[in-house]
């Protein structure tokens, strides 16, 4: 009785205790680190840190960031997760020396409050191509108008500066943490993440409340090993050079069976390829032509086409690298000092382990019954018109159309039933007869 007294006495305690420690893991200040190139790989790991600390009703999120910036598509995916999330989003550019630049500048503009770190800068977001080149032409236009207008409606949501982003992105102007502050491109300066936190505390943020981080504490969201590995082959260059090696490495295995060890890393390398494909905007025409080019290669090996197929496989490989990327800009290219090389290895490696096949095929046979076609041997006892010949180790009855003394050598024309046919090797070889 004494002890059902005191489990009903204590039981307040409990759930006061519990109540307590939920509503503080809600209060917690969540906060991720991206300090790379924008890619597939760093939009997921954003889109998971949002999702993160909206599950555990985070006070807010802050994305520690220093960025050269990226790719346009995955800047686009970044700002949208920001712009849709629950829970109050800080783009903090820090530590000292870091920048957003390029994507980095949507990225920063898109946050509830954007915040930077002395020594810093933001800007430069002039739209480039692959490997840093210029767009020219009507695309550069189309791609800078396109970026414009985006820009100009996020600051415009979030009440920042629409005419210093457009300068940004048509000029390339970047300024100081000091200058963004004066020019309404940032909210703050925090010299560091528990400066920050403080200056956050008790402000007021448009359609998301008040911060109360009095008795906040720091989460840091570590990026999963699915995240890594996606962050690592989620550059189309790489992602394409994955995919052909994992073809290269198959082929190989399927044309020499047994092999095993370029199958295990085609196998691999084409599985790292489609996990990868499945974050970037490929084009399936151009995944088709690559598969077509395969069966040319392996057409190649079965039909003598004197290289017309080698040919038609180079071109439709050629053709499929060249449209397996889809975007809206340049960004998903392939760069041509990737696309070349790979393209001059693998067709190579093609055509050369088809011909070694060919080879093989049609080459004469080495062991077996066919393989002693054509072999000289000894005669051991007199073919009158049979008799037996020592030939490849072996003691052979053998048969011939003329006598032949015991001692003399034979070469075999057939075999048939076990029974060799031969000829003096002194008269000219006769036509093969097949078995």
């Amino acid at each position: 009785m004494k002890s059902k007294l005191l489990s009903i006495a204590i039981l307040p305690f409990f759930i006061l205790l519990f109540s307590f420690t939920a509503w503080a893991a809600k209060n917690d200040i969540y906060i991720i680190e991206v300090s790379d190139a924008i890619g597939p790989g760093i939009a997921e790991f954003v889109k998971d840190g949002i999702e993160t600390a909206e599950k555990n009703e985070a006070a807010c999120l802050i994305i520690e960031l220093d960025t050269p910036g990226g790719l346009a598509e995955s800047m686009r995916r970044i700002v949208q997760d920001i712009l849709g999330s629950e829970v109050p989003v800080v783009v903090y550019v820090s530590p000292s020396g870091a920048r957003a630049a390029s994507a980095g500048v949507m990225i920063t503009m898109a946050a509830d409050i954007a915040a930077m770190a002395p020594g810093t800068n933001i800007g430069a977001a002039h739209p480039v191509g692959a490997g840093g080149k210029d767009i020219s032409g009507k695309m550069s236009e189309k791609v800078i108008n396109d970026m414009v207008a985006q820009a100009k409606s996020v600051a415009e949501k979030r009440g920042r500066n629409e005419k210093w982003v457009e300068k940004a992105i048509r000029e390339s102007v970047s300024v100081t943490e000091t200058e963004a502050l004066k020019d309404n491109i940032i909210d703050l300066i925090a010299k560091d993440t528990d400066d920050l936190i403080q200056q956050l505390n008790g402000r007021k943020i448009k359609e998301k409340g008040v911060l109360k981080l009095d008795k906040s504490e720091k989460v840091r969201v570590e990026p999963t090993l699915r995240t890594k590995i996606l962050k690592t082959i989620s550059d189309p260059n790489i992602a394409y050079i994955l995919l052909m090696i994992g073809l290269a490495g198959l082929y190989f295995e399927f044309s020499n069976p047994g092999a095993i060890f370029p199958g295990v890393i085609g196998g691999i390398a084409l599985v790292l390829a489609f996990f990868a494909l499945q974050t970037l905007p490929v084009n399936y025409a151009g995944i088709l032509l690559i598969a077509l080019a395969i069966i040319f290669f392996i057409m190649e090996m079965k039909i003598t086409s004197y290289g017309l197929l080698s040919v038609a496989g180079i071109i439709s490989l050629l053709l499929g690298s060249l449209m397996m990327f889809k975007g809206t800009g340049p960004d998903f290219k392939l760069s041509w000092g990737v696309l070349l090389p790979t393209l001059i290895l693998v067709s190579g490696f093609f055509v050369l382990v088809a011909g070694l096949v060919f080879r093989v095929q049609i080459s004469k046979p080495r062991t077996g019954s066919q393989g002693l076609v054509g072999e000289i041997g000894l005669v051991k006892k007199a073919l009158a018109p049979e008799g037996k010949v020592f030939v490849h180790g072996e003691l052979w009855n053998a048969r011939s159309e003329q006598t032949i003394a015991e001692g003399e050598k034979v070469r075999v024309v057939n075999v048939m039933n076990l029974m060799l046919e031969v000829e003096s090797p002194d008269e000219p070889p006769g036509v093969i007869k097949k078995t």
